[in-house]
């Protein structure tokens, strides 16, 4: 099993025999950004060390483009900056009070690493997604999914054809770490690319359900419980048996709203404070699943609390209905 600060190693089972060095040799080194020239800063953030751009490249075509970039710091890992300190690294002295020093470090390049998610080409919705902007409290009855968030939903072309690639094995068939094939109560488990991989105490997996139709929380019944039970004790069992935590370490719940209308389910490391985990959003797995238990409507009648931002059309959807 792998524990904290080793190199995560891919089993035979899911990658063909491979190993993470060679997958990593074989990746490709390309520029998605050919000409970028900035357009905006939509967002930052000092505490995440994450900031959102919005920019323009030169498509296939020549045409501009228009992208949404995501840059932040990677973890730091601390076998490297052991290594690191051990070599007695110049540092300037920035401000000196009895015990207490602040100093700046320069880092060698592969201690520096930047992550960047590169949107190409960005939407109108993924500009505005990105940029900061004023959030909103929305009690949501039973009544008012049916008469205002089902219809936007449908009247919505969000586009979830990544999702079936990864269900098909047509993309980042490499990546997933364990799954249960089941048409009905199966599920694939694979990283959320919000992790590097590279430690687990800031641990993120998604379990995609194979079967369609299941758009969010609201669409849950009894007649789920097999594939939510499913979806908890083998998450567990494989996140155990290849990143060494046991299941009371994890933070397993879905998103309401979700990110995409198609029924997934996330797994953090406990002490990680991932995004998303606001009580206004996440929703425990284990209580999802008692909750139906009680009431196999539970969340057909229940009233649900989110937040949205100011510029969201559901939030529009909301104050045209008198909702809001």
């Amino acid at each position: 099993m792998a524990q904290p600060g080793e190199k995560r190693k891919r089993e035979d089972d899911t990658n063909n025999g491979g190993t993470e060095d060679k997958d990593n040799a074989a990746r490709e080194v390309e520029n998605p950004l050919p000409g970028f020239r900035l357009s905006a800063v939509l967002r930052e953030s000092a505490r995440d060390k994450t900031i959102f751009l919005h920019g323009q490249v030169s498509g296939d075509d020549e045409a501009k483009e228009d992208a949404v970039v995501i840059l932040e710091r990677a973890p730091f890992q601390a076998e490297s900056v052991s290594d690191l300190l051990g070599k007695n690294p110049p540092m300037t002295l920035q401000l000196k009070n009895d015990i207490y020093g602040v100093y700046h470090l320069s880092p060698p390049p592969e201690l520096n690493e930047v992550k960047a998610t590169v949107i190409r080409p960005a939407t109108e919705k993924h500009i505005k997604k990105y940029l900061r902007q004023e959030v909103y409290l929305i009690q949501e009855s039973g009544e008012d999914y049916k008469n205002i968030t089902l219809p936007f939903i449908q009247a919505q072309s969000f586009s979830i054809q990544w999702v079936y690639n990864i269900l098909e094995k047509k993309a980042e068939a490499d990546r997933i770490v364990y799954e249960n094939a089941d048409p009905e109560n199966g599920f694939v488990l694979l990283p959320d690319f919000k992790w590097n991989q590279k430690q687990v105490e800031d641990l993120y997996l998604i379990a995609i359900c194979h079967k369609r139709g299941i758009k969010s929380l609201r669409d849950l019944t009894a007649d789920h419980l097999p594939l939510l039970r499913n979806i908890m004790k083998e998450g567990k069992e494989a996140i155990l048996k290849r990143f060494g935590l046991q299941g009371n370490q994890l933070r397993i719940y879905l998103h309401y709203q979700p990110s995409y209308y198609h029924l997934h389910v996330h797994f953090t490391a406990l002490g990680h404070d991932a995004p998303g985990t606001t009580v206004e959003r996440a929703h425990l797995l284990n209580d999802v699943i008692q909750n139906i238990e009680m009431d196999s409507r539970y969340y057909e009648t229940r009233t649900l609390t989110y937040a949205l931002r100011e510029d969201e059309a559901l939030l529009k959807s909301f104050k045209d209905a008198g909702k809001f």
